[in-house]
């Protein structure tokens, strides 16, 4: 080799040298942001649960970050004067139910509403956690239904149903009899009647004078109580409790228990209630 070529035959290897450094900084950094940026099973054991919900991806910040969460703790309303809302549950056969392994969720079919002033919001589903998610003045229940509605608009509105250890309730039987036991089975129940009405009345005691007479609630702007914790979710509990047998608890418990997320902070946001404060 010439001595002239020698600087030159350095400096392209040098150069060369460099180039792959640059690809193989360029490569990890992209494996980095792929990890980043991958979603994370959430759950509710320590490693998953809502303590570190906003870790686990981007998407769940809103666990961590929002100010408008739920569920809340139900305390000190204040009362006002509403429009009432209807309730449009017609008697329905034909229901899916699933375990999703965080819940026992049911697929409603389509011709079951809520209308809330002028919006009306379609039902989509109704599931379960237990214990209760909110509580009320402290008190916390053995169990929780959600029924989640939304609007052709895409607005969310969630039914919240309290659940507390008494009589035996009836109106449950065409879902406990058939709950799926096994994260990811879902079972198509086709000879069962689904009475969201008396399921959400206190002891089944609601007449067919009034089928969309269903108690007085609490209300106020909140979020999913799951990942990812999207907000701007209008919430409706309702004020008055259902019973449900220990049996029955403990049927549902026996596969799905403590998937309840803490209260949130109110962080200044109203809750309003249909109901006089007590004296």
């Amino acid at each position: 080799m010439n001595n002239w070529t020698k600087p030159r035959t350095y400096t392209v290897l040098l150069i060369h040298g460099l180039l792959i450094c640059i690809c193989m900084i360029c490569c990890m950094n992209e494996k980095k942001i792929s990890a980043d940026t991958e979603k994370v099973e959430w759950g509710y054991e320590t490693e998953n649960g809502p303590d570190v919900w906003g870790k686990l991806s981007k998407e769940y910040i809103l666990c961590a970050e929002g100010r408008h969460q739920s569920p809340i703790d139900l305390v000190n309303p204040t009362r006002v004067k509403f429009s009432p809302i209807i309730y449009e549950y017609p008697l329905t056969t034909g229901i899916d139910i699933r375990n999703t392994g965080h819940t026992i969720e049911v697929a409603c079919p389509e011709g079951s509403w809520i209308q809330v002033d002028d919006t009306r919001h379609p039902l989509l589903q109704f599931h379960f956690h237990a214990p209760s998610e909110h509580t009320v003045a402290g008190k916390q229940f053995d169990m929780e239904m959600h029924l989640v509605h939304k609007s052709e608009e895409g607005s969310l509105a969630v039914v919240g149903l309290l659940i507390e250890q008494g009589s035996p309730n009836a109106a449950f039987d065409s879902v406990w009899s058939h709950l799926p036991t096994v994260p990811g089975e879902a079972r198509r129940v086709e000879e069962s009647t689904l009475d969201l009405n008396r399921m959400l009345s206190p002891n089944g005691q609601i007449t067919d004078a009034s089928p969309h007479s269903l108690p007085n609630t609490y209300r106020y702007d909140g979020s999913l109580t799951t990942p990812p914790c999207s907000e701007d979710v209008k919430w409706f509990v309702l004020t008055t409790p259902v019973e449900m047998s220990a049996a029955q608890i403990d049927a549902f418990k026996a596969i799905i228990h403590d998937n309840n997320r803490p209260v949130q902070p109110l962080n200044g946001r109203e809750l309003l209630t249909d109901v006089e404060a007590k004296e």
